[in-house]
């Protein structure tokens, strides 16, 4: 079952969609977004836990907190807050959040 948003996507004005996976699934996103935009827009509000097994996801949304580190083709730990996403890009979400689920 997929994430749900509660986020309302806007319509595309002015920049180009383009195709990312998260988690090897497909999502068409704004070319102006960001990583975290496009996993928060996706319902995924969650992306990495800290050692103790908490939860992490953006929160800031600057580049300050880093809590919004994912694997982005394959380099691990980028920012998904500051990455602007580009097509084709694969965004892994930390493998011990999985577990979780």
């Amino acid at each position: 079952m997929a994430p749900v948003s509660h986020f309302e996507r806007l319509p595309c004005v002015g920049g180009e969609v383009v195709t990312i996976t998260i988690d090897g699934e497909a999502h068409e996103v704004d070319s102006r977004w960001t990583v975290a935009a496009a996993l928060i827009a996706h319902g995924h509000t969650r992306c990495r836990c800290t050692p103790e097994g908490q939860s992490r996801g953006p929160f800031c949304m600057s580049g300050v907190c880093f809590e919004c580190r994912v694997d982005i083709d394959g380099t691990p730990n980028r920012q998904a807050c500051m990455t602007p996403v580009a097509a084709g890009m694969r965004v892994v979400l930390r493998q011990d959040l999985r577990a979780l689920a």
